[in-house]
């Protein structure tokens, strides 16, 4: 029993860092400089594999894309890995590193908070946005067939992705499961305590855009932990990582803080109808704005939470989280940031925050699972696909969010890994796409101009 405590911690360890944002003003201040330097420098977890086992995983592709590795060259076979796993280069760095994940110079690969936050807006690699390919579970399942192939020792992501699922669609990961149970095994002060391992509701989240963190005094969709830097700090929680640990990187994570802080959204560059986007402006202050705030100018958000009751989102994001969980976080070293005074800590909400939404034409998909594709979608509930699929990184234009194919089912002859999760079953638990029926109350045209509207944000 103690071994499989351990290897649920171990799993639970390396799944996920939690973090930074958009492109947008990381070269203006030196700390978020220094921030992006610790992201993307600095490993704060044991290493995931090597250099000499990435190169290889080609090997135990399924065909015919093994083949067509066999015949590539090294460098192409990199960009194909790249491609499969919702891996990028770094924007504005030549090295050919990736941006989701730290590599030393003895080629050792550590994930970091940028490869579920590290994403790009239809293919321009952009820090801080949603990395909505990242395809953790195929990859880490692939790493392990081609260590034990290589003879290399296994990780703990490894070994715990075999008994807790990292997500069941690209771009999505079980990152709530991940914080849960590390912090499980710990004391209120951070010191490690033996425990059975606890049973908790997987499910699947998508992540957040950071450009919205200087806009939010908490994190997380239910709003329930005020932010601080001690709050980013939570997912390097493995046995390793000693209370001293915690306390000797402070100073690298208020210059995390300064990163995520400093980032905004980036600009829609297409053409939009003016006149459209006005009438969208009023349409959306008169029935959207009080949950979602103002822009502009006189820019106001309300951080309003909204009851489950009301909105009728799907539920299980909400309610994995026990009030005991929450309570103990509140004691904890991570929500006293600098003082002896707690921060903020909600321990029963009874729905979601309603988000701000800069550049939410940049960051599908929508809802906190990820369930709805693009905004035309969130504005006509009645017409969102029950199963769906991307089909070009590019941006469908005319919806405003993700090209898709609409189906029936996901087709059960598909054998390749990578693409049976590239398919979103709303029917499957905690990925379903109802609620957030306000929309019905506006006209057809008026959701047009709003649509119109929200690319102007």
């Amino acid at each position: 029993m103690l071994f499989e405590s351990n290897r649920v911690v171990l799993l639970l360890a390396l799944c996920l860092p939690a973090v930074p944002p958009s492109t947008a003003v990381h070269g203006e201040d030196s700390s978020a400089d220094r921030g992006y330097s610790v992201l993307t420098e600095k490993a704060t977890l044991t290493s995931d594999f090597t250099q000499r086992v990435f190169d290889q995983v080609w090997q135990v592709w399924p065909e015919p894309l093994r083949t067509k590795a066999e015949r590539a060259t090294k460098e192409q076979r990199r960009e194909m890995a790249f491609d499969r796993y919702g891996l990028t280069t770094r924007p504005g760095d030549d090295s050919g590193k990736p941006l989701q994940y730290v590599v030393d110079d003895d080629g050792k690969w550590t994930m970091n908070c940028l490869s579920c936050h590290g994403g790009s807006v239809y293919g321009k690699v952009t820090v801080g946005a949603p990395n909505n390919r990242f395809a953790l579970q195929t990859m880490t399942e692939e790493i392990r067939a081609i260590k034990f192939r290589l003879g290399e020792p296994l990780s703990r992501l490894d070994l715990g992705s075999v008994v807790i699922p990292l997500g069941t669609t690209h771009g999505t990961t079980n990152a709530v499961v991940f914080g849960m149970g590390l912090m499980s095994h710990r004391d209120e002060q951070l010191n490690v305590i033996p425990k059975i391992p606890e049973t908790f509701v997987h499910h699947d989240m998508d992540a957040p855009p950071w450009w919205n963190f200087h806009k939010k005094p908490s994190i997380y969709i239910d709003g329930f932990a005020q932010k601080g830097h001690r709050a980013l700090m939570q997912f390097m929680l493995i046995p390793e990582n000693g209370p001293d640990f915690f306390r000797d990187r402070e100073d690298d994570f208020r210059a995390v803080y300064a990163l995520l802080d400093s980032l905004r959204a980036p600009k829609y560059e297409s053409v939009i109808d003016k006149e459209a986007a006005e009438r969208g402006r009023a349409a959306f202050e008169s029935n959207c704005a009080e949950c979602h705030g103002y822009y502009g100018k006189e820019a106001t958000y309300p951080n309003r939470r909204i009851p489950l009751a009301d909105i009728g989102t799907d539920p299980v994001r909400l309610t994995a989280l026990t009030v005991a969980g929450r309570e103990k976080y509140g004691r904890s070293w991570f929500a006293h940031a600098d003082t002896d005074t707690p921060h903020k800590t909600e321990t029963d909400p009874d729905g979601y925050v309603a988000p701000p939404l800069d550049g939410i034409w940049a960051s599908p998909p929508y809802f906190h699972n990820g369930s709805v594709p693009t905004l035309w979608h969130v504005l006509h509930p009645e017409d969102r696909p029950t199963v769906w699929q991307r089909t070009d990184q590019s941006m469908d234009e005319e919806k405003v969010g993700f090209k898709i194919r609409e189906l029936d089912r996901v087709p059960l002859a598909e054998k390749d890994p990578a693409i049976r999760r590239s398919y979103f079953d709303t029917r499957r638990f905690g990925k379903s796409n109802s609620g957030h029926n306000y929309p019905d109350q506006l006209t057809e045209s008026e959701k047009q101009d709003v649509l119109e509207y929200l690319k102007t944000l």
